[in-house]
């Protein structure tokens, strides 16, 4: 059964530090190859908004990753709706990366490769930013919801290391699987220090104080759900990537560490038309 941790606290780095203990995610990554944290910046929203990802979970992860060893460690993002560095600036990344001196890419300026899904559900052919083709993936999501995805978490969220990023739309379940495919986390880390609810860049932050990891992305994001008071099995995507073999979205089959769901899950406001798809199904 997959392990899900769940730390709630106040001292953020600390607790993201103990969450991948509890989970060994030094286990899911290899110490030869490099290792890209991907955070969330859709926009350059400061992470207090419960938009983008808070910069002392990364530092957390790169202080872990740095206990063990790591040889090469990239914080990468390809933001959708800003300029990527200016994003990093506004969250304090770029000082993370100066303090621990890891590499800070723009995603959306590396060079792509087209890449073609295993026996895709919808996407046929897609450009990926080489640097996340040739890196173990850690995903940083924050905590919300998404108007189309129903959450936006550590699957979606991958959607950055893609050019252009429409291209993942239109069916955007099926792609979200398809893509995840070809660059699927290693590990995951959702961002629950403040989250966010109403949608992907609604602004409605929600004080959670939460840090959600674990080594099967698929597993960590129907966590992360049900923590928003969204039933795993409404979201396409975890059904989807399920079925496909890249984890698992069934809260039977995960066992959780840390603080129960039911302790701290809280009901979160989503827009309409999340809550019309995810009725269609």
């Amino acid at each position: 059964m997959p392990r899900v941790a769940i730390v709630k606290g106040t001292k953020t780095q600390d607790m993201t530090v103990k969450s991948l203990k509890m989970v060994n995610a030094d286990k899911a990554l290899p110490k030869k190859k490099p290792i890209l944290i991907k955070p969330n910046y859709i926009n350059a929203s400061h992470p207090s908004t419960g938009i983008t990802t808070d910069s002392r979970v990364i530092e957390g992860i790169v202080k872990f990753l740095k206990q063990h060893n790591a040889e090469e460690i990239i914080i990468g993002e390809g933001s959708g709706f800003a300029d990527t560095l200016e994003a990093f600036q506004v969250a304090g990344v770029d000082a993370v990366a100066e303090t621990w001196n890891v590499k800070l890419v723009d995603l959306n300026k590396d060079e792509f490769v087209e890449v073609s899904p295993p026996n895709p559900l919808a996407l046929k052919r897609v450009k990926i930013a080489k640097t996340a083709i040739e890196s173990t993936i850690i995903s940083v999501p924050k905590l919300k919801p998404h108007r189309l995805a129903t959450v936006t978490l550590s699957l979606k969220n991958m959607m950055g290391a893609v050019t252009p990023k429409g291209s993942i739309h239109r069916p955007l379940s099926e792609k979200i699987v398809d893509l995840a495919s070809i660059i699927k986390p290693s590990v995951a880390v959702i961002d629950g220090i403040i989250a966010g609810e109403g949608h992907e860049t609604s602004g409605n932050p929600v004080e959670m104080n939460l840090v959600i990891a674990g080594t099967d992305p698929v597993a960590v994001d129907a966590v992360g759900a049900a923590v928003m008071g969204i039933p795993p099995g409404s979201v396409k995507h975890l059904r989807l990537a399920e079925e496909r073999g890249l984890g698992t979205c069934n809260l039977n089959e995960i066992t959780v560490l840390g603080e129960p769901i039911e302790k701290v899950k809280k009901k979160f406001k989503t827009s309409f038309l999340s809550r019309f798809l995810a009725h269609l199904g």
